[in-house]
């Protein structure tokens, strides 16, 4: 789980994803590394300042195909979607 320092986290917040999470979801993480970090990639690029918290809250997401997962986003006007995201990460939900 050290990738995700290069994305912000803090230690606490990797201590939290790993009390939150089932020891096979911290396993798939792991595994796709590459992966979750291409889509954490998009996240920042795009301008989301509020990484871990969507991070530890929507994991899952983050192993989804990476095409797929830019799709649905960029359904979005992206200055909009990041005030969104920053104000309440439940969106997510709902995209």
């Amino acid at each position: 789980m050290k990738f995700l320092k290069k994305f912000g986290f803090e230690k606490e917040d990797i201590e939290a994803l790993k009390e939150n999470s089932t020891s096979t979801l911290l396993k798939e993480i792991e595994a796709h590394k590459k992966l979750v970090s291409k889509n954490l990639e998009f996240l920042q690029v795009l301008g989301v300042t509020n990484l871990s918290e969507i991070f530890i809250s929507y994991h899952d997401m983050f192993l989804m195909d990476n095409s797929n997962f830019e799709a649905i986003f960029n359904q979005y006007d992206p200055q909009s979607l990041v005030e969104k995201l920053a104000k309440d990460v439940r969106i997510m939900e709902y995209l």
